[in-house]
């Protein structure tokens, strides 16, 4: 079994083509309003310390067809203690599930209603509260409410449109501490802020392009200046499956540079485990024919010197093989980049059964450690294996071994049947781990403690005002207005691109001039430690009418919002006040010109430099009050009149 793949950094467009990988997003982000979705809390207020602890222990339930979703009993199987960490500040009664909902957040659902519109969702003429089940223990309630607000809409990207299948208006989840053993720790401070999620068709036919439509879709719900940012505001999930495989939920990305990598490394996995599938199926192993059997090897091992297994004894720990019959290299075989297939199987031990020290499994494929080195023979004989098998040892508490075991035998079937339908988390190095089987249309049903709202075409009326020009619109504009390139996106982008646009257009404002003030000025403001939130579309606006009647004050804008927002009693007018009393007349410029000219100045040298010494001089005393070009001018006509 040779891998076909090539690196990351080689591969093409066709060669994506020629695996039929197909990719989706489905993108959470959080909105910014007041107080939380379903309930008057707080929304965006994050507490380090918390008053109390919570201790609960989830159970699925069934779904309105009498079925369990298999997520839910993975999740059961896994008999977590979660232990929730409350602070009075941002939590209350309703998030604990002790007391019923609120009605949903109004100011929450007009956000998402504009959001829709933004990227040309059809509009749903009334919303269902749904409960969507996660036992992982996320969420308090065992459920997350959810509803839609929008289908079926698109945006477009480069030359053609993305699907967009449906916008959902949902409560976020907690903030997970820690994860060990059978104890999971959340804090619950963001726990119920309104978040909306966007899932768009498996349209993207590159890693590349997943991460610039991710983009796109981030820079154009910022331009209703009406979402949070910041770590943790916005998380994506990225749908990935290849010709032959299915369809693998990558969670929790983090950050959009990590997706192309994220996804090749998924891509190469689902290659690999069909090509394991293949190998098996030639070997005469198939999900009919697959065989396993398992024993407890405790004592063979107790004078093991090997440290993970000789602790385990001493903690009176079960050491047990699994044979899998027939696998012989597969479990060395590849899967990632730096991973092997051996992995998917510690992945699920660790999820599972709750065996989170590494290593958790010992194969008798290991680099590491071999199984011939402890008792190899006699761990051999004791499950009947032949040099055609493959082992496996794992080690931990009576109840999580024998558990462990069973798991191990299910994902090794499952590598006859190709890639499993699984979420996977995803990891800082570009690689993914199992995170739970892929959850059902059974973790979905009614909401009982909210009734349907209707939304009224009056509001959708009003809302339309508020819904911002679309990012390509923009961006195809202000390419026309010879808009600095690296800004175009960024002012795009911006809740402050209406504003940019009444200046340059109303008040003709060089669109140059009014870019680099707006957006590369206040960076810089902004890395100094200033709140540049300060600067209302009000200020920017009177700033720039006294812009187009003293023209220098653009030269001295850093001056003027420097003191405006370190001076909280300053104000506008008052700054540039400052700069303009006392601008002075034709003949008061034309005098310090000449005075300047009758210093020091070495006229032995080019007169370039000669214009560049009296320049420096004049503009010590003008800056911001005459315009530089006007000063560079009456300079150079001096010059050639004391010259001649």
């Amino acid at each position: 079994m040779n891998l076909l793949l090539k690196p990351f950094n080689e591969m093409t467009a066709e060669d994506y083509a020629d695996l039929g990988m197909k990719a989706g997003l489905e993108i959470h982000q959080q909105l910014f309003t007041e107080k939380k979705l379903f309930c008057h809390c707080p929304a965006g207020k994050y507490n380090k310390a918390h008053d109390a602890e919570l201790l609960r222990r989830m159970r699925p339930t069934l779904s309105e067809l009498g079925e369990y979703d298999g997520t839910a009993l993975m999740e059961f199987k896994t008999k977590k203690e979660i232990i929730y960490q409350i602070n009075h500040e941002s939590v209350c009664t309703y998030e604990m599930d002790d007391t019923p909902p609120f009605e949903i957040n109004q100011e929450a659902l007009d956000i998402s209603l504009e959001i829709a519109m933004l990227m040309n969702y059809q509009l749903v003429s009334e919303i269902h509260i749904a409960r969507k089940q996660y036992l992982d223990g996320s969420i308090p309630t065992g459920f997350q409410r959810t509803t839609i607000v929008g289908i079926d809409g698109w945006i477009q990207y480069k030359n053609r449109k993305i699907g967009l299948i449906q916008l959902g208006l949902e409560e976020d989840s907690c903030r997970e501490i820690s994860d060990i053993g059978h104890n999971r720790t959340y804090i619950t401070d963001r726990l119920g802020m309104p978040l909306i999620e966007t899932v768009t068709k498996p349209a993207m036919k590159t890693p590349q392009e997943v991460a610039e439509v991710a983009n796109l879709l981030r820079w154009l719900v910022r331009s209703t200046g009406k979402v949070r940012t910041g770590i943790g505001a916005a998380r994506q999930d990225v749908n990935v499956s290849i010709k032959g495989g299915t369809r693998v939920e990558i969670k929790g990305v983090d950050r959009i540079p990590f997706i192309p990598k994220l996804i090749y490394n998924e891509v190469l996995r689902q290659y690999s485990l069909l090509k394991i599938k293949d190998e098996l199926k030639s070997r005469g192993i198939t999900e009919k024919t697959f065989e396993a059997n398992s024993e407890n090897i405790t004592q063979y091992l107790q004078n093991t010197t090997w440290e993970p297994i000789s602790r385990a004894i001493k903690r009176g720990e079960e050491i047990h093989c699994v044979n899998l019959k027939g696998y012989s290299g597969i479990l060395s075989f590849p899967t990632q980049t730096g991973r092997v297939f051996s992995r998917e199987i510690s992945d699920r031990v660790r999820v599972i059964s709750c065996l989170t020290r590494s290593p958790n499994i010992l194969t008798s494929e290991s680099t590491e450690e071999s199984i011939e080195s402890i008792a190899g023979n006699r761990i051999r004989k004791a499950v009947n294996a032949t040099s055609r098998d493959a082992l496996i040892l794992v080690w931990g508490n009576k109840k999580d071994v024998v558990n462990a075991v069973e798991e191990i035998k299910i994902r090794a079937k499952e590598a006859t049947m190709g890639v499993p339908s699984e979420t996977r988390q995803a990891m800082a190095d570009g690689t993914n781990g199992f995170e739970r089987i892929l959850p059902g249309a059974d973790r979905m049903y009614p909401d009982t403690d909210l009734p349907p709202l209707e939304i009224a075409e009056k509001r959708i009326d009003k809302l339309k005002y508020n819904v911002p020009e679309q990012l390509w619109k923009r961006e195809k504009k202000y390419r026309k207005m010879e808009v600095p390139g690296h800004l175009i996106i960024k002012i795009a982008s911006s809740p402050k691109a209406e504003m940019f646009e009444y200046v340059t257009n109303q008040l003709k404002i060089a669109p140059i001039l009014a870019a680099r003030i707006i957006f590369e000025k206040t960076t810089e403001w902004k890395r100094s430690g200033l709140n540049i939130e300060n600067i209302s579309n009000e200020i920017w606006k009177e700033f720039f009418k006294c812009v187009v009647k003293y023209p220098a004050l653009a030269e001295v804008s850093d001056r003027i919002f420097i003191n405006l927002l370190t001076d909280e009693k300053s104000h506008v007018k008052d700054e540039i006040g400052t700069f303009v009393k006392n601008t002075p007349k034709e003949n008061d410029i034309n005098h310090i010109v000449n005075e300047s000219l009758k210093e020091n100045i070495n006229w032995d040298v080019s007169k370039d430099l000669i214009h560049k010494q009296i320049m420096g001089k004049v503009m010590k005393q003008l800056r911001g009050i005459v315009r530089g070009k006007i000063v560079s001018d009456k300079i150079w006509s001096e010059m050639k009149r004391q010259e001649a």
